[in-house]
């Protein structure tokens, strides 16, 4: 057992060549350097090494609550979670709970693949992604046969963006950390008016991302990418990527301009340049969402639920989490509940604000 940042370098290194050799999308949330930076913010951070001989033949990147407590590392902002293991290795659930101290292990978006603990998820969910691997003019073919009404919309509006607020300009991997605290107040206020929690109000969250948005890792990378017109920015997304994979997190935009649909613009353009990078596929993440059906090409399975030990740490995860997971489920099963809730949450929002 080790905090992140006790890891050797040859660790680190065997780390990427396990996730290199797994037949999952190389997703940068399932990077060492993405759990490095969550030790960074989250003292109780820790991975378990698992060897063959002087071999490291596994690794679980985990956070540890009361009662051994055990959480996926960077659980609630992480969008891919498991275990890290050589392909066909053959490890028993509750003897590495029991290793690693823990009397649960809960998960929200378990990638597919990991048998380890697929088989303790209580829900499956689906995240959707954008297949950009035989280049864009291929996605743009797609979008014209599944979604032709969306796709003219959003271009025209392009059009009329840059000929009514100012000359267009879209970098890929901006680099001003002006960029990323404008991307964050948007994302703060879009939070609060539609009556959820606001992510960056917590700290470890904010230290976090501008860690990540200084790690330039090959196999994770921080990105932000922004959407201008002339000097101003009307759309970001701050991400992560790897080889392959971009990993969508934080899109927002500036509300002032919301009739022209800046943040669509934007991920038509985000699709553009990772694919002109060799990027493969758009992460787009779990939880449905309009701009995503519009947008995707297909969509893959992520699980969530939680692994737990006989005693008082396993009663301790059920009470504090099983009631409030079975409710969402329940309301996300029924769409006109669902619509109510969200209109509860708008409403709720606008009473605060007044």
């Amino acid at each position: 057992m080790a905090r992140p940042g006790e890891l050797g370098e040859g660790e680190k290194e065997r780390w990427r060549a396990l996730r290199a050799a797994s037949e999952a999308p190389r997703n940068p949330f399932m990077e060492p350097e993405f759990t490095d930076a969550v030790g960074l913010v989250r003292p109780r951070a820790r991975v378990a090494v698992v060897y063959e001989g002087l071999e490291p033949v596994g690794y679980l990147p985990h956070e540890r609550g009361p009662l051994g407590q055990g959480r996926a590392i960077g659980l609630g902002v992480s969008d891919a979670q498991g275990a890290i293991l050589r392909p066909g290795l053959d490890l028993d659930t509750g003897e590495l709970l029991r290793a690693c101290a823990l009397s649960s292990f809960a998960f929200d978006n378990l990638e597919a693949g990991q048998r380890l603990f697929v088989r303790y998820a209580a829900e499956e969910h689906a995240t959707y992604v954008i297949d950009v691997e035989k280049g864009y003019e291929t996605y743009e073919s797609v979008l014209r046969a599944q979604s032709p009404k969306f796709l003219k919309t959003t271009l025209a509006k392009e059009r009329r963006l840059g000929r009514q607020v100012g000359e267009l300009r879209f970098v890929f991997d901006e680099r001003d950390p002006a960029a990323l605290r404008t991307l964050m107040g948007w994302k703060s206020a879009q939070y609060r008016r539609t009556g959820r929690r606001d992510r960056f109000a917590r700290e470890w969250i904010t230290r976090l991302v501008g860690r990540l948005a200084q790690t330039r890792a090959p196999e994770c990378r921080g990105t932000l990418s922004v959407l201008y017109a002339g000097q101003r920015p009307l759309a970001a997304h701050f991400g992560l990527r790897s080889a392959s994979v971009l990993a969508c997190w934080f899109p927002a935009y500036d509300p002032e301009f919301a009739k022209y649909s800046p943040g669509l613009v934007l991920h038509l353009r985000m699709a553009e340049a990772a694919a002109a990078e060799g990027i493969g596929m758009l992460d787009l993440g779990r939880g449905a969402a309009e701009y995503k059906d519009a947008l995707k090409t297909g969509e893959l399975p992520v699980y969530e639920g939680a692994v737990t030990r006989p005693g008082a740490g396993a009663a301790l995860h059920w009470l504090s989490r099983e009631p409030a997971r079975r409710a969402h489920s329940f309301v996300r099963g029924r769409p006109r509940l669902a619509s109510l809730a969200a209109r509860t949450l708008k409403g709720a929002a606008r009473l605060r604000r007044t």
